[in-house]
């Protein structure tokens, strides 16, 4: 339990809620003590109401409930962020976030595909072709990230749109196959790039 400030907003504090694959932010609500206390035991988001002045658990009548995956507090402990895993649309307009947006962010599939993949290398289940790679041991990892790039350089030059984005996802699946292979993860190559991208940056 964080120890809050309920002080400033006469016993209330705001509560960001926030999608966690995606990032989206879903909506705004009000939690007091109560209601924080119930969100932590129950890890379903319950705000309370201040037009029907009672506790309201997300989802008690539609069932596109808030299921919450962190909560954390601000700088002044008077503000909450909630990472949920949404079920439904948020907005009671049918939206899926009260702002009218779409709650969609593909990029952020390829973060839940490194998890995916990091679990295939773990756990190594029988019959999964990721399991098969890791298997093959780094050179056939290697020689197959070969293989689906001249594939993908085949279809950009004398190819179709189409079969450029399937051999392209073939050759990201197989890159994040060896990276993982070797320790590493898709979000080092973003890194690479995010200081590459610096001002100050110089080729090593």
């Amino acid at each position: 339990m964080l120890n809050l400030n309920f002080d400033k907003m006469d016993g209330l504090v705001p509560a960001i809620i926030q999608d966690k694959e995606t990032r989206k932010v879903l909506m705004l609500g009000f939690m007091n003590q109560e209601a924080y206390a119930k969100t932590v035991e129950t890890g379903k988001v319950t705000f309370f109401s201040r037009t029907k002045n009672r506790l309201w658990t997300k989802g008690e009548e539609s069932g596109n409930f808030l299921h919450v995956v962190s909560i954390k507090a601000d700088c002044d402990d008077d503000t909450l962020l909630i990472e949920v895993h949404p079920v439904g649309p948020v907005c009671h307009t049918g939206t899926d976030t009260c702002w009218g947006e779409k709650n969609e962010e593909p990029v952020m599939f390829i973060k839940e595909l490194q998890d995916f993949i990091d679990k295939r290398h773990e756990e190594m289940p029988e019959g999964s072709y990721t399991t098969s790679l890791f298997e093959s041991g780094i050179n056939k990892i290697a020689q197959k990230v070969g293989e689906e790039a001249v594939e993908t350089v085949i279809e950009a030059t004398n190819g179709t749109n189409d079969r450029l984005i399937y051999e392209s996802s073939d050759l990201l699946y197989h890159l994040i196959v060896m990276l993982t292979s070797k320790g590493y993860r898709i979000e080092d190559l973003a890194r690479e790039l995010q200081e590459r991208h610096s001002a100050t940056w110089k080729k090593h």
